[in-house]
């Protein structure tokens, strides 16, 4: 699955050619995750409104409602100017995620998956930041009553999701380091 392919008479792969993302898997998770989010987010939008007005999908604990972010991830928010702070943010957080994991995603299987699923879900919100004024669509509310989690959508989703198996293969990769 991940390229180990040598360059010239040097018999050492470089960075990109022994990472994961030079597989065809990686990009097709990369390409789902974010398919997957702008559509539902596009399905929100169109079924949602107005905004605010939650929908129940399992009674109150699980509830749909239309929001947007303009910020970042639990309201962070840097004035007006936070749209353009947090998409160039995002471009560069995936640059360096894609350079910093290259080894560990070419020797671990849920590095590898991790990795994308992570980007897929900041190409996701990216590309929000980017074509709407409002934000980030959110809709995806959880809670009981009044205590509600923030509303967040399938790229947070997927975010946290990929930061889990990144951490439980940086863990993994430590354990099995010898000392």
């Amino acid at each position: 699955m991940i390229a180990s392919a040598t360059r010239g008479n040097e018999g050492t792969a470089t960075v990109a050619e022994r990472a994961a993302y030079t597989t065809p898997v990686f990009w097709a998770i990369v390409l789902f995750v974010t398919g997957f989010d702008f559509v539902t987010k596009l399905m929100a939008v169109e079924a949602l409104m107005p905004r605010h007005t939650p929908h129940n999908i399992i009674g109150d604990v699980v509830r749909f409602t239309l929001a947007y972010n303009p910020g970042a991830a639990f309201g962070m928010h840097l004035g007006p100017a936070s749209r353009w702070i947090f998409a160039a943010l995002s471009v560069v957080i995936v640059v360096v995620l894609l350079r910093a994991t290259a080894d560990l995603t070419r020797v671990s299987k849920l590095a590898a998956y991790g990795v994308p699923i992570v980007i897929g879900g900041a190409i996701g919100n990216l590309l929000d930041r980017i074509r709407s004024r409002d934000g980030v669509v959110d809709f995806i509310d959880i809670g009981v009553g009044d205590v509600r989690f923030w509303t967040f959508n399938v790229a947070d989703s997927a975010v946290t999701i990929g930061a889990v198996c990144l951490v439980l293969a940086l863990w993994r990769h430590d354990q099995d380091a010898p000392s």
